[in-house]
């Protein structure tokens, strides 16, 4: 496909709205791309990096692999994420520390109406879908309340969090929220934590070579099944996102600030009737995204 200056620009703006929605929870980057034209495009480029892609880049034949994986198409999106990413980072981390029941409210909206979404492309509720759907809600939730934080937890959650990435209705960004390490890894970006980034980058980059292959043929052959584990997930992990917290152990990061370590939900106590309107808002805002893809599809 031949593409032109301005084209490639609007690619980059295009990934501009991906990275916006995929640092949101409960937004999904592979949402975008479908609102935006650009969906299937996108996963055909990312399957083309193979081994025999990668042939070609090993043997010094640059321009050839390039083109293979339709570089110009990826490099332009990724250049629009990297853009969105790295200029919401700081506005979210601040948020999430002087705002932290309004911005956990508006993600759990978010949350709740992706669950719903992805719930309901469930044909059939029997002895397979439903036990897998229990079994979503259990890790999820033993997720939320015990996550490491060594380097390889931080891989893993890259290569996790990128394959949620391009699959509309899922966020990449809930899945680090429901690993725990959705603020960890905001304020390794915010702060430029090159040990943090490289790690969780390689994770994402086997991720999406690889894992996001397996995801897809499980969501081909066993469709039903894996919409119900992801969904159980997607509730089990409204436990992390509820908004009203108190903090029970705190740490002290390298610059010298005092931070949360471990928290216990408690009763709504402050800003209830702000808090629920974000939830609605954030339930609606999802709800409006989904609707709009699906026209697109269309």
């Amino acid at each position: 496909m031949e593409r032109g200056l301005k084209d490639y620009a609007l690619l980059m703006l295009k990934g501009v709205g991906m990275g916006a929605a995929d640092v949101v929870p409960g937004v999904s980057g592979g949402t975008i791309a479908f609102i935006v034209g650009i969906y299937d495009e996108l996963i055909d480029s990312i399957k083309s990096i193979n081994g025999k892609s990668l042939k070609l880049f090993f043997t010094g034949k640059w321009g050839a692999f390039w083109k293979a994986i339709n570089g110009n198409f990826l490099i332009s999106l990724l250049a629009g994420i990297g853009i969105s990413v790295f200029s919401l980072a700081k506005i979210i981390t601040w948020l999430l520390t002087d705002h932290p029941v309004m911005v956990w409210a508006f993600f759990f909206g978010l949350v709740l109406a992706s669950t719903w979404f992805v719930g309901k492309d469930i044909k059939e509720w029997n002895k397979k879908t439903i036990p897998a759907f229990i079994i979503g809600v259990a890790v999820a939730y033993y997720i939320t309340v015990a996550t490491p934080s060594n380097l390889f937890f931080i891989f893993l959650c890259g290569a996790i969090a990128i394959c949620a990435m391009i699959l509309p209705g899922i966020s990449g960004s809930f899945i680090l929220v429901l690993l725990g390490k959705y603020f960890f890894i905001m304020e390794a970006v915010k702060t430029l934590d090159i040990t943090v980034l490289l790690v969780f980058f390689v994770g994402a980059f086997i991720g999406i070579t690889s894992f996001s292959r397996i995801l897809s043929y499980a969501l081909k052959h066993f469709r039903n099944i894996t919409l119900a584990v992801l969904t159980g997930f997607m509730l089990g992990s409204l436990n992390k996102v509820w908004p009203w917290k108190e903090t029970i152990e705190t740490f002290t990061d390298n610059h010298g600030v005092v931070k949360p370590l471990v928290e216990s939900n408690i009763l709504p106590n402050q800003y209830v009737v702000e808090a629920v309107v974000l939830m609605i808002v954030g339930f609606f805002l999802v709800y409006f995204l989904e609707k709009l893809s699906t026209r697109s599809a269309k």
